[in-house]
């Protein structure tokens, strides 16, 4: 086994010479590197939930199969999740940025009305993309406090959880109903922009957009106008990128921080939902696990769209 802290594009190929599987965590794997892998490379195992970095069309073309750990951050980003929605609800980032700016006005007297504070018992959270490992943690999660669920009405939505208080809408219905919105999709050529000026047109001006899934689902330019235009109550962002390690900051001249500065209802943090230490120890031991039952011939999390028969 031979281990590497970063590898560099072209240093990829070079690197996995001789070997029957490569070990990946979120570094782009694209279509003309997996081409020139060696014939011993049987397997990719992605260190991670999301595998939008891969091609997959060259792992069917090699036949080389590929698994990921869908459930080592279930707990963490259900956790974070909920954090969130609880800290726009409180309007604890606007009481923070008040004081670094300098401000204690609050500190000393705070008057009904000066901060948008309300409960979340009753509120609707929307969980876009029905109900998968983390999703289903949220609503759990979200349920025990007294919210109603709603997940949009898509194809991988478990229709028995509609027993356990989640109602199934529409997507259209899923933004005017919502006061808070968790966007829980992959990232493909389906959902990139999904969030888009359209969707903020159609939901409340009383409501919160969450995003800690990956970047592009939602439309920055578009986000950035709707705060601007108060479409939307406010936001909290935990992804910006495609999901790739280690993730690219953002630009100095990104609207995103503008509009961080600019108002008190938007929340950036640079993709710290998963890192927990409990999830970090799990997806070390879930990849091991995986590999090890894929040599033994006992494959488990096989990514089903690269079609492939175990090797």
């Amino acid at each position: 086994m031979t281990m590497y802290d970063i590898s560099a594009t072209e240093e990829i190929v070079g690197r996995v010479q001789g070997h029957d599987i490569v070990m990946n965590k979120e570094f782009p794997l694209p279509g003309d590197v997996i081409r020139a892998f060696p014939p011993s490379v049987k397997l990719i195992a992605e260190a991670g939930t999301g595998y939008n970095n891969i091609d997959l069309d060259a792992c069917r073309e090699k036949g080389i199969s590929l698994c990921n750990v869908p459930e080592y951050t279930t707990e963490a980003m259900g956790d974070y999740a909920i954090t969130l929605i609880m800290a726009l609800s409180c309007s604890l980032a606007a009481q923070m940025k008040v004081l670094a700016r300098g401000d204690r006005t609050y500190m000393h007297q705070c008057h009904l009305g000066q901060l948008h504070h309300f409960e979340i018992q009753g509120k609707v959270l929307g969980i876009v993309g029905g109900l998968g490992y983390i999703a289903s943690k949220i609503s759990s999660k979200a349920l025990a406090l007294g919210m109603k669920v709603i997940v949009s009405d898509v194809p991988s939505t478990p229709l028995g959880m509609r027993d356990s208080g989640v109602e199934v809408v529409s997507f259209d219905d899923l933004l005017a109903k919502s006061d808070f919105i968790s966007t829980m999709v992959p990232l493909n050529k389906h959902t990139t922009g999904l969030i888009n000026a359209a969707a903020f047109d159609k939901m409340k001006p009383s409501a919160y957009i969450i995003n800690t899934a990956r970047g592009p689902i939602i439309d920055q330019a578009a986000l950035v106008d709707a705060l601007r235009q108060k479409k939307i109550a406010g936001a909290a962002l935990d992804v910006f990128g495609e999901g790739s390690a280690p993730p690219p900051p953002l630009p100095d001249d990104s609207p995103l921080y503008d509009v961080f500065n600019e108002f008190d209802n938007v929340i950036l943090t640079p993709h710290i939902g998963w890192q927990r230490l409990e999830a970090r120890q799990r997806v070390v031991d879930m990849c091991a696990d995986n590999i090890a039952k894929f040599a033994r011939g006992q494959p488990m999390n096989i990514n089903m769209e690269t079609g492939l028969p175990i090797r």
